[in-house]
């Protein structure tokens, strides 16, 4: 039977990496050893980005800080690895099989879209640790990084129904695709369990990835636009880079966002709008790919789907904006439903 875990703390916590996933810079970074001798021994971790790439503020940028730390801790050389418009299947497997060729070790996919490619090349390289962040992949050497994001979602909603005045919030997904439902579903229940006078509406900006849906600021702003213009005075974005063009127009309309995966508070590129950002659901992509780092560093590597939910810190809601403690009984909403998810009162759907 395949094995299944929660980790007991995640090794890096989510506020500190969402910090620094600010400083993105360059495709990759160079080893301790002035030498440059480029043997197998001295290359470390490697990561393959997803649809948005580096710089999106969010979900691979939260990657790239876990790789940060695990250079800067474990002093070997590391590699992140952009996408290319329009690729296939094939194109990441090439792309992890030159990682894994090369000898960097984990390699890991930031998002589902890998799973095809970690499937095939970690059967080609037995002896490499793969990794997979949204995905679950059979392998005897592969780490599927699972979180739980309708668990943060829900906190997210609970945030909004207390922070809302025309009783209309809104949501926008990237893609219409399950792992971006659960984003939705937890949401939705936070809102309706909070203040079930309040409604929710919801668009998703396109039915593929290929579509642009997680790379599309532009198909973001508008579709903020289209909820604002129905009274939505806050809304949550889960929708990568074309979550940045939902916040740009929160702030231009002067209601609240919602970021997502990182905390877009702290955003050095969001800056000009980070007085509208209320909070956010937080992903700790970057303490999955710390821990799986150092699990191979440690010589005893992860396998298995691996869990990171609110028990571990694993998922949270941000607190980095002082407006937050400023929303009458939203502080102390959000910390009985967190409460009560932990110790399982309160059943969070995925759907």
């Amino acid at each position: 039977m395949r094995r299944i875990s929660t980790l007991t703390r995640v090794a890096v916590g989510v506020a500190s990496l969402a910090l620094a996933a600010t400083a993105c810079g360059g495709t990759s970074s160079d080893s301790k050893d002035s030498g440059g001798s480029g043997s197998k021994k001295d290359l470390g971790l490697a990561i393959a980005y997803d649809i948005g790439g580096k710089g999106d503020q969010s979900f691979n940028d939260a990657g790239f800080a876990g790789l940060e730390k695990a250079k800067k801790e474990f002093g070997y050389k590391t590699a992140d690895v952009e996408p290319t418009e329009g690729e296939t299947d094939a194109d990441k497997e090439q792309r992890l099989a030159s990682l894994a060729r090369q000898g960097y070790n984990p390699v890991i996919g930031i998002g589902y879209a890998y799973g095809p490619a970690v499937t095939a090349v970690s059967k080609k390289y037995p002896d490499t640790t793969f990794g997979i962040v949204d995905f679950t992949v059979e392998g005897d050497n592969v780490a599927s990084l699972i979180f739980a994001e309708e668990q943060a979602s829900y906190l997210a909603g609970v945030a909004a129904a207390k922070a809302t005045k025309s009783n209309t919030v809104g949501f926008v997904g990237g893609v219409d695709i399950p792992l971006i439902h659960k984003f939705e579903a937890g949401y939705k229940q936070g809102v309706t369990d909070t203040n079930p006078k309040v409604k929710v509406i919801s668009q998703y900006l396109t039915q593929t990835a290929e579509e642009g849906g997680f790379a599309s600021p532009d198909k973001g702003k508008a579709a903020a636009e289209g909820q604002i213009e129905k009274k939505a005075d806050v809304v949550y974005q889960a929708a990568g880079l074309s979550g940045q063009g939902v916040i740009e127009a929160a702030a231009k309309a002067k209601v609240w966002a919602i970021g997502v995966d990182s905390d877009q508070y702290q955003q050095e590129a969001l800056a000009a709008y980070k007085d509208f950002i209320l909070t956010s659901a937080l992903k700790d992509v970057g303490g999955a790919v710390y821990a799986l780092a150092k699990s191979v560093e440690d010589g005893k590597p992860l396998t298995g789907t691996q869990v990171f939910d609110l028990k571990v810190n694993g998922v949270g809601l941000a607190e980095s904006n002082p407006k937050m403690a400023e929303v009458p009984g939203l502080t102390d909403a959000v910390a009985k439903a967190k409460e009560g998810i932990i110790d399982g009162s309160i059943k969070v759907k995925t759907e």
